[in-house]
This record gives structure tokens, C-alpha cells and sequence, in this order.
């Protein structure tokens, strides 16, 4: 047994060398993504593999995410740095008025004019003459320009981790006639599945799902060891949102509100998209005084900090309900966990860690915006970012290459330096205007000349 693990390493070795012989760059990058991973998962569940893989590299332990807090728009920022305002995909469900179309996910959810006004990181790596593989990222099965990434695959949940991993591998790798793929993105369902079917407080329920992610993660690091791929690749583990406790006595009927007559229904909760038939303001104030758990806003009165207006897809009036409320037309508790609400709730907050040999070793911050992880990837890769809404200025100092001054350190070092400019101002004064004790010091006595008609004191 032993003997075969052995072959294998050394043959996965064989393989990552040949293949590097002909890369030419940087080195590959790996994206995963967790689907629905809360942020304190990390703290409430052991996840033995995860810490290994961050313990070698990094963590940032909350990743502030883009609102609204579902799958689609949070994973298609990860791979353009842009707000749903400005890559398009603003939720599950859309209608936009210019094209006179609906979007939902599911069969039509390809259809490239919905995800086409961005461009994913998988197009802009072929840009620079990289081969890129996608398995089941939302939105990598959608002909963007013309362009998919080389090598892709359809969404089909009966597809285990393993066998799509084991796919992405083998599109790193490639086959020994051309070059791997530069750049992988890797969707999986967990945690996010179950957190809907049992709510994120179900500690039984949700820890046997986040062993299942975990062991997942171990699988990933074995695989990636197998073939060779471990020391010489960026592996970027995140997810897009986290999830949020319902109940059945927290429930919004929009029934008791407003007759359904009254608006065209887009979206649902917690976030709910409604065309008004009659004049928006009017509904609005009948909406606005619905339900003390629920906010409601005209298109044009969304607040700027959820980056969510500027879009003909933003729909007329958006209601959006407080954390663990659920909004209905009528009925029963649709699901015992969400997530949509308002990206300002910790609930809400995903994680990223991060290994490689572009990344430190050891180190963790606190927090980031999801937006940076866009240009973080793009700096790995060398590759020229598309415009977006991301930065670099506190990704960075995930880089071992990168001179990064931390705040607390810079802080630090001003009011040292303060502190030394004023010891040295105040002993300046002291000493400029002190004053001197005892004898006067010698002088040299100045005396003005006299005429020339003044005769002298002596001959």
C-alpha cells in the first residue's frame, strides 16, 4: 500500500514537472467556493482540514459581500470586482425592462444577455493567453463575446466533489501536448443546501454537513498533493454569503398588506422585487406601513452604501426584511435557513483562506470586501484587471511579495515619531529661553572712537 502511495506521488510529480517545463507565468490559481459558508462556522465547528490549509497560508475571517446576499450576484463579483449594479446579475429571479425579459435560475439562466454587461475573470485570463477551466461556477456555462473558458461543465448537483475534482485537476494538469489551465474556479453545494433545509442554529444538522465540506477540503488537499499540484499552486478557498435562522412566527404576509392585483411579484424574500401597476408612491406608502420588520424603499431612495440602484434590472420598489424574517404572499415558512438580507449582518459574512506560494505564511485578518478579491486574483495571475470596484490596498498584505504597512504598525510608528519631535521641540525651548544663574560671563568691552581733535588720556 505504501508502495502505491509512493508511485503516486512521484508520478503526479513526473506529471506537474513535465507540464511545467512548458508553463511559461505565473503560477496557477485555484478558486473554490463553499456555498452558504457563515463566517463563524469556523469558530463553532472543528474543521480540522480548513485549519491545515490555512495554518500554511492565510485567512481573512469575514468577508464583507455585496448586497443582495444570495448566489448568483455574490459569485459573479468574486470574478468581476463589480457590485450587481454593475455586472448585472442583481438575484435569482430578474425582469429587465429594456429587453422585456425574466430571468430565474434554471434552464434560461444562459441565455448570455443577462450576464454579458461583465467580464469574468475566466475570459479576461484567456485575454492573456491562458487556458482556464470552470466546473459549475454560476455563469461559466454562458457564452460571454462569443467565449466560454476552455474547458467547462453544466451544473448538475448529482456530480460528487470528487469527480469534479478530479475534472479540474486533470484541466490543470493538461495532457502533456498543451499547457493546463492557468486559472480553475470550483462551485460545491454545502453548507448552503443544508442550511436551508435545517436553519445555521441546528448545531446536529449543520455539523454533519460542515464535516462533509471539511472532509472535502482534505480530499482537495490529497488530490492536489497526488498530482503534484500542492507547492506549485494558489488555492483560494471561500464562499458567497452566509445564512440566517427563520421561524414560522417571524413572517411577513404581503397578503395582509397589499392585494396581489396591485404590483407584478419579480423576486421574493428576503429581498422582494415588486412592479407596481399604479403609481409607485402609492404603493409605497401602503407598503411602508405593512410591517414594522420590513423596509421598504423606491428604486430611487436605495440607500448608496448597498451599491444596488444604478441598474435598469433594480426593480421600482424593493422590500427588504429584517434578519431571520421571511417574506410571503401567503402561506407557511418556505425554508428553516436564508440569506439575502442586508450585507451590513455579520450572519451574512463568509470567510476566504487562501495557500500557495504567492500567499504568507501563517497570517490572518479580519475582514475584506469581496469586491478585492477580484483584483487580488488578477495580481496573482498577471493580469490586467478589467474595470471594477475593487482594491488592492488591504489585499495586498496577503502577499508574501508585497511591502504591506498594517495600520496598527503604522499608527504606531506616527505617534512615535510625534512623540520625538515634541521631546525634541520642548527641550529646544527650555533651552533657548532658560535663563543663567551666578557670574556674568566675560564680554569684550566695545568702545565708540572718538573725533580726531580729542586729545588721548595718555602720550
Amino acid at each position: 500500500m505504501l508502495l502505491k502511495v509512493l508511485l503516486g506521488l512521484l508520478c503526479g510529480a513526473v506529471a506537474w514537472a513535465a507540464n511545467a517545463t512548458a508553463r511559461q507565468g505565473p503560477p496557477p490559481l485555484l478558486l473554490v467556493s463553499f456555498d452558504g459558508f457563515r463566517a463563524d462556522y469556523l469558530r463553532r465547528f472543528p474543521m480540522p482540514n480548513l485549519k491545515r490549509l490555512y495554518s500554511q497560508g492565510v485567512l481573512v475571517e469575514q468577508l464583507t459581500n455585496v448586497f443582495i446576499t444570495k448566489t448568483f450576484p455574490n459569485h459573479y463579483t468574486l470574478v468581476t470586482g463589480l457590485y450587481p449594479e454593475s455586472h448585472g446579475i442583481i438575484a435569482s429571479n430578474m425582469y429587465d425592462p429594456v429587453i422585456n425579459k425574466s430571468f430565474h435560475v434554471g434552464p434560461n439562466d444562459t441565455d448570455p444577455v443577462w450576464w454579458s454587461e461583465a467580464r469574468p475573470l475566466w475570459i479576461t485570463a484567456l485575454d492573456s493567453g491562458y487556458e482556464t477551466a470552470t466546473m459549475m461556477w454560476p455563469g461559466s456555462d454562458v457564452a460571454i463575446g462569443n467565449r466560454t473558458a476552455s474547458h467547462f461543465m453544466h451544473y448538475d448537483s448529482h456530480v460528487t466533489f470528487r469527480q469534479r475534482l478530479g475534472n479540474v485537476t486533470k484541466w490543470m494538469l493538461g495532457d502533456g501536448k498543451e499547457q493546463g489551465a492557468t486559472f480553475a474556479a470550483l462551485y460545491w453545494e454545502e453548507p448552503d443546501r443544508s442550511g436551508h433545509l435545517f436553519g445555521p442554529d441546528n448545531d446536529t444538522a449543520m455539523s454533519q454537513a460542515l464535516k462533509e465540506v471539511d472532509d472535502n477540503i482534505g480530499l482537495l488537499i490529497s488530490e492536489l498533493i497526488r498530482t503534484g499540484l500542492w507547492d506549485h499552486v494558489n488555492v483560494l478557498v471561500t464562499s458567497d454569503h452566509g445564512m440566517t435562522q427563520c421561524s414560522a412566527e417571524r413572517l411577513i404576509r404581503l397578503d395582509d398588506c397589499l392585494h396581489p392585483d396591485n404590483y407584478t411579484l419579480v423576486d421574493l424574500s428576503p429581498v422582494t422585487a415588486l412592479i407596481p401597476h399604479h403609481d409607485p408612491k402609492a404603493i409605497f406608502f401602503l407598503l411602508n406601513k405593512c410591517h414594522p420588520n420590513m423596509t421598504v424603499y423606491l428604486k430611487s431612495a436605495i440607500p448608496d452604501r448597498l451599491h444596488y440602484r444604478n441598474n435598469e434590472r433594480t426593480p421600482p420598489l424593493i422590500l427588504v426584511a429584517d434578519e431571520g424574517w421571511t417574506i410571503v404572499q401567503r402561506g407557511k415558512l418556505p425554508r428553516f435557513g436564508d440569506h439575502g438580507y442586508d450585507n451590513s449582518l455579520p450572519s451574512m459574512h463568509p470567510f476566504m483562506a487562501a495557500v500557495g506560494p504567492s500567499f504568507r505564511q501563517g497570517y490572518r485578518i479580519s475582514s475584506l470586501q469581496s469586491v478585492d478579491i477580484y483584483p487580488l486574483m488578477c495580481r496573482l495571475l498577471s493580469v490586467p484587471p478589467q474595470p471594477n470596484n475593487g482594491t488592492l490596498n488591504q489585499a495586498r498584505c496577503l502577499l508574501a511579495a508585497e511591502i504591506c504597512w498594517e495600520l496598527p504598525l503604522v499608527a504606531g510608528l506616527v505617534v512615535g515619531v510625534l512623540l520625538v519631535l515634541t521631546t525634541i521641540t520642548v527641550l529646544f525651548r527650555f533651552l533657548r529661553f532658560r535663563r543663567p544663574s551666578g557670574s556674568r560671563p566675560f564680554q569684550r568691552l566695545q568702545v565708540e572712537e572718538d573725533d580726531e581733535d580729542d586729545e588721548p588720556l595718555l602720550e
